[in-house]
């Protein structure tokens, strides 16, 4: 096997890497949704599985979608597949993405609208988590005080996965992540007034603990679901001969 098949094999994984559960706010590779990849002369070809075969249709139609956007950008990719297994919905939902439907096109009467504004509601979310994650590890630090936490700039932050992941949430809904934007904003960029600071932890850390809470009640049902498979790796396939 060349260089350059084993090259398309890493990018397609790291293609999946970034198609997140929008609720989970997790990557779908590191969350065991992803079955198996299949690579061969013709394309990719990936299946996904969820936690249980009742799991919310839209969230599993926008990993699907986000896993088919996320591949077709692979460059050698050439034709692709993504099909859902195991979900009530799975033929309506593979057949609308092979399609290229979209959500209403194919849940028809079903869709109530677009997932535009559901995936902004989850994307609010995850960074309103992600900004507790940091505020909560500078006062840990006990280089900042609750009350200094309003003047926190992305600048003061060490580097590290943490901050990371705070910047990429802060792209995903608009805000600024130059170095000296503040940290502890709203959604719209405005920041945090000192006398709300507490209240405003308290309630970012509630939503921190139900995203983690039920991403590991996800990963305990995938692993009741499919016992007795390898839930964190998905079975490669790759028989291509050419680049």
């Amino acid at each position: 096997m060349t260089s350059t098949v084993r090259s398309v094999e890493a990018e397609v994984l790291s293609a999946l890497a970034t198609v997140i559960d929008p609720e989970l706010d997790e990557p779908v590779t590191e969350l065991g949704f992803v079955r198996s990849v299949t690579i061969d002369d013709n394309g990719v070809e990936v299946h996904l599985r969820l936690p249980t075969s009742f799991c919310a249709p839209n969230f599993a139609y926008l990993m699907v979608a986000d896993a088919y956007d996320a591949l077709a950008e692979v460059p050698e990719a050439g034709r692709v597949r993504v099909l859902l297994d195991d979900h009530h919905d799975s033929d309506k939902i593979n057949k609308g993405t092979a399609a290229g439907l979209g959500y209403v096109g194919t849940f028809g009467v079903e869709a109530e609208d677009s997932l535009d504004e559901l995936r902004r509601t989850f994307q609010r979310k995850a960074h309103l988590a992600a900004m507790e994650r940091c505020c909560r590890s500078a006062l840990a630090s006990g280089a900042w005080t609750i009350e200094e936490l309003p003047l926190l700039e992305l600048f003061d932050l060490p580097v590290n996965p943490l901050k990371s992941a705070l910047v990429r949430r802060r792209e995903a809904i608009g805000l600024p992540s130059h170095p000296h934007a503040r940290v502890l904003v709203d959604h719209d960029g405005t920041p945090i007034a000192t006398s709300d600071v507490a209240l405003r932890l308290r309630l970012a850390a509630a939503t921190r603990v139900s995203i983690e809470g039920n991403a590991h009640f996800c990963r305990g049902l995938l692993a009741t679901r499919y016992a007795g498979t390898d839930q964190a790796t998905p079975v490669v396939t790759n028989s291509r001969s050419h680049a």
